[in-house]
């Protein structure tokens, strides 16, 4: 991955996975942070992270089937590419009871528990230790998140920064030290979320960030393509959708991470900010970058942006292996 800021191309707004208005308390600054250190100072990536095996991780609702055009562009270029499944989705998702309960209950849709809600990130950074183990085999590989998975990778990467050849934040929540990332939820960088209306039921009470795939509304199911595959060719938008998993545990975006320089501040890092993005605002991910920076001023994260919606795994899959897989 080059460490000087890129742009490719692609079109459209789309969104993401995480944001809500459940209450929890921010205890983010609204303060506008400090621009993203300039492009020219930022770090490369270390030689022993340019061919280490990519790990892909997704987002919320989503399962590792996401990345599979990724994955081929990747072998392609002759890079070892894995995507696995992140706790509580894919093959370790856990529907609720009323997603295929006939005839549609719209009561139970806010109000049933999830039988997810007893996932956290302690968890959810169990597992993907255990992948990473592993598939590496004891070699430290370059880790991919998308969107949810973020916290994930940093949480993995503070405990056992020997696992992580390279960090990769793909339009994926990066929080500071000891934030929560539903922090940020209020922030006026996450203004313009186009998911956080589309969420159902308060978190609180189901324990899950819920969306209604079951639905017939055909506004609301509109919303959703738009939301998460805004410049996603419309069969492939669809034939996605019928993948996707309606709960993810509000328990992964609850959690902290307490921050160290020779723990996740020794990992060498790169962002992908994905321009269009209309559920992690572009600005809320500048605002991740330029956090890091201020914490880890010796470790400065290269940035690459792409002209891409919040899922350029579908709608440019070339070029996000392209990016991934690119020399220093």
């Amino acid at each position: 991955m080059s460490a000087t800021s890129r742009s490719a191309s692609a079109s459209g707004p789309v969104s993401s996975s995480t944001s809500t208005s459940t209450a929890v308390s921010a205890s983010v600054s609204a303060s506008r942070t400090p621009s993203p250190s300039p492009s020219s100072s930022l770090s490369p990536s270390p030689s022993s992270s340019a061919s280490s095996p990519l790990l892909l991780v997704h987002g919320f609702w989503h399962g590792s089937w996401c990345w599979s055009e990724v994955v081929v562009h990747a072998a392609a270029a002759g890079r070892a590419a894995v995507a696995v499944d992140m706790a509580g989705h894919g093959l370790r998702a856990r529907r609720p009871r009323w997603f295929t309960r006939h005839p549609y209950d719209p009561e139970a849709v806010v109000t049933e528990v999830s039988p997810v809600a007893d996932i956290g990130l302690d968890d959810a950074a169990e597992l993907l230790t255990s992948q990473i183990e592993r598939i590496g085999g004891g070699r430290p590989l370059t880790v991919v998140a998308h969107s949810a998975a973020g916290p994930v990778l940093t949480r993995v990467a503070q405990r056992t920064p020997e696992l992580v050849a390279h960090a990769v934040y793909l339009a994926a929540y990066m929080p500071a030290s000891e934030v929560p990332v539903m922090a940020y939820s209020r922030t006026p960088e996450a203004e313009g979320d186009r998911v956080a209306p589309l969420l159902r039921g308060k978190a609180s009470r189901t324990g899950a960030l819920r969306l209604d795939f079951a639905t017939n509304d055909a506004v609301y199911r509109q919303g959703l393509r738009e939301a998460f595959y805004g410049d996603v060719d419309p069969v492939l938008a669809e034939a996605a959708m019928g993948l996707l998993t309606p709960d993810s545990p509000v328990g992964i975006m609850l959690g902290s991470t307490t921050l160290t320089r020779d723990g996740w501040g020794s990992v060498p890092r790169t962002y992908v900010v994905c321009a269009n993005d209309m559920a992690l605002q572009p600005a809320l991910q500048r605002r991740f970058i330029a956090e890091a920076d201020a914490a880890f001023p010796n470790n400065p994260t290269s940035v690459v942006t792409l002209d891409a919606s919040h899922s350029p795994f579908l709608s440019m899959p070339g070029e996000v292996a392209r990016v991934l897989t690119s020399p220093s």
